[in-house]
């Protein structure tokens, strides 16, 4: 039987800001857990978040990188969940009015298997909101017990959320090492995945031809290409031998274990009115003003598919050498 298999990705950005999004703490990695953890970070009573602006500039470039409409009004919203690592109780986050709307990012896909010829697509980009990054849960910190580190809460995030346009792992790794490349061309992430600057959340349903969506599944938290492809591999497969043998997909978050291959369920998954999002009353709206445009793109350098054309248009190159020097 044909299954055609739909992915999306939201990509979690950690902007080069040196100071957190909201607080004048460090945001400079390796340090001993929760000395980067000011009143802030640990949502004492009564702190209030001071918007960095370093974050709204890195977003802006972003946006204007990728061809995307720049909000010129956007609002800050509290995401209500709980997690040990999140001391606030919420997330400050955007729904409504993100900063960066629609854009979209080309890519070319190099087939992982068989004969096929490489291809370039167009996956479009539905929106990047800022936001700030919860803390870390350390398993096994003590005999049995897990640490809460506060090092990482408040760190400054742009998440940026793409269409269901891939059709493949091939192609979601091609769209996560492109993303990965123009954050790092243009200076708003240093793209330390083993840190944890640029970790991609899958989204993967499967579908006969011609049906509306699938039910998906998102993969959490992946920092590897290579895990990325195992990961959806994996979690295709495993939908259609549940659908083919009767059974049905249930809406759910869950991860992958490098070390079997496979992935398990964490937990079902939310939608958006289960966070109960609404305006943070601490944050003004931010307006986005045309010389902070302009600031951005005087900073732009040539984006990489810029720069491929050029080579393939005024050296002759074929793409593959206009692509490999870029």
């Amino acid at each position: 039987m044909k299954w055609e298999i739909v992915i999306g990705l939201e990509v979690h950005t950690q902007l080069s800001t040196n100071t957190k999004i909201f607080s004048g703490a460090s945001t400079a990695f390796g340090a001993e857990p929760n000395t980067q953890a000011d009143a802030v970070s640990i949502a004492l009573p009564g702190v209030l978040p001071v918007l960095n602006k370093g974050a709204v500039e890195r977003a802006i470039k972003f946006g204007l990188a990728v061809g995307a409409h720049i909000a010129p009004r956007s609002v800050f919203a509290r995401k209500n969940y709980f997690y040990p690592d999140l001391p606030k109780g919420y997330q400050i986050s955007q729904m409504d009015l993100p900063v960066v709307g629609q854009g979209a990012l080309t890519i070319q896909v190099e087939p992982l298997s068989g004969n096929a010829k490489p291809y370039e697509k167009t996956v479009r980009i539905t929106r990047a909101h800022l936001e700030e990054d919860a803390g870390k849960s350390v398993h096994g910190a003590a005999q049995g017990l897990t640490g809460i580190d506060l090092n990482r809460a408040g760190t400054p995030l742009l998440e940026i959320v793409s269409e269901p346009d891939m059709s493949s792992a091939a192609e979601a790794v091609a769209y996560a090492k492109a993303l990965h490349t123009v954050v790092r061309w243009i200076g708003i992430c240093d793209g330390n995945m083993q840190e944890g600057s640029f970790r991609c959340d899958v989204n993967v349903s499967v579908r006969k031809p011609g049906e509306p969506l699938g039910t998906r599944r998102e993969i959490k938290n992946l920092n590897s290409f290579k895990f990325m492809q195992q990961a959806i591999d994996y979690e295709v497969q495993w939908q259609i031998d549940t659908l083919e043998s009767g059974g049905k997909i249930q809406q759910a978050t869950i991860l992958f274990n490098p070390d079997t291959g496979e992935t398990r369920a964490m937990r079902s998954k939310e939608d958006a009115h289960d966070y109960r999002y609404f305006p943070d009353p601490d944050l003004l709206p931010l307006d986005i003003t045309p010389a902070m445009l302009a600031a951005g793109q005087a900073t732009m350098p040539e984006l990489p598919t810029t720069k491929r054309a050029r080579y393939t248009k005024e050296f002759g190159l074929s793409a593959y050498d206009a692509n490999n020097l870029t």
